[in-house]
């Protein structure tokens, strides 16, 4: 697996090199790119970043529109996806995807095309919404596409992690000094010391802010605390954690792979085990409550999303910095 693993890394130095040496060989569209990414598989918790961005954009008068892969979607389903425009989504989670679905209930006035080429995606923003800044999602390793700002999520973890596929890291370490601002979970203090470590000079914090539990299925006992959890996320210990600093005892952790589709023996099986331990109620995050509304008609026991949103921090610093950058 170690083999594998520099094999891989090698592969993704050269890569990211034949861009850095050709710059005439990746696509520059008429608006200004925004790349939000990470350097490892999933779980950097990026997704949330991706609206805090559009929301600072807004603010600040923009048209941004994000541009998504849609991982996870179905493969039937079309090259290109409008998911939204900016009122809601215009299509199931099967052709979106889970990370997009929930960007679009979650934010309005911000319309998000998913599509594996994202030069088209862009440019169908650009046409159809007259898009002022675009936000690639999960965009680091995307080289096809010239950005105007790449900012990369990063935490203490994905220093020590391993390259694939012994481990999690797309690309070796050292493509992150590439970002022009990392962006930590933690304090200022923390991620400065984190853009250090990989050799970037800009960095901001990122806030998690957790909301009161959204209803999925059921009615939510007020006082009762004791719940299951469910996470088919990559890193399902952040979220167990946040669930426990919100005041609540976990009885049963359910975990399954990252964008897992649930099936129907396995929402069967997980109220089984619920009705077995006599819990108040089963809590999900928002991401895999996307995959799971399918089954709604199925649920017998109360079901519950922890909602989260973030903010950069500083954030007059950050606005300031964004604004110049464009």
């Amino acid at each position: 697996m170690s083999a594998l693993g520099a094999v891989y890394g090698g592969v993704a130095r050269l890569r990211r090199s034949w861009y850095d040496r050709r710059p005439a060989s990746r696509i520059r569209l008429s608006r200004p790119v925004i790349s939000v990414g990470n350097l490892v598989t999933g779980g950097s918790g990026k997704t949330p970043v991706v609206a805090a961005v559009a929301a600072v954009l807004s603010r600040l008068g923009h048209r941004p529109a994000i541009l998504s892969r849609g991982y996870g979607r179905s493969r039937l389903a079309p090259a290109m996806v409008v998911v939204t425009e900016g009122t809601g989504p215009l299509v199931p989670v099967e052709q979106s995807g889970d990370e997009p679905q929930m960007l679009a209930r979650d934010i309005r006035g911000v319309p998000i095309v998913v599509a594996a080429d994202r030069v088209r995606a862009g440019q169908a923003a650009i046409d159809r919404f007259d898009a002022t800044v675009l936000i690639l999602d999960d965009g680091f390793q995307h080289l096809r596409l010239e950005r105007t700002i790449d900012l990369l999520v990063l935490s203490s973890a994905d220093l020590v992690e391993k390259l694939l596929p012994s481990g999690r890291l797309r690309e070796p370490l050292s493509a992150a000094s590439a970002a022009d601002a990392v962006l930590a979970y933690g304090s200022a203090a923390e991620a400065q010391q984190l853009a250090g470590r990989v050799g970037v000079e800009q960095s901001f914090c990122v806030t998690p802010r957790y909301l009161p539990l959204l209803t999925l299925h059921g009615v939510l006992p007020a006082a009762d605390k004791r719940v299951a959890a469910v996470a088919g996320i990559a890193r399902p210990q952040r979220f167990f954690d946040a669930l426990r600093k919100q005041g609540y005892d976990i009885v049963r952790e359910f975990t399954f792979a990252d964008h897992h589709w649930f099936s129907a023996a396995d929402v069967r099986d997980i109220e089984a085990k619920v009705r077995e331990l006599g819990v108040s109620a089963v809590v999900t995050t928002a991401k895999d409550a996307m995959r799971l509304e399918r089954h709604r008609n199925a649920l017998t026991s109360p079901w519950a999303i922890l909602p989260l949103s973030v903010f950069v921090e500083p954030s007059a610093e950050f606005e300031a910095w964004l604004v110049s950058r464009l």
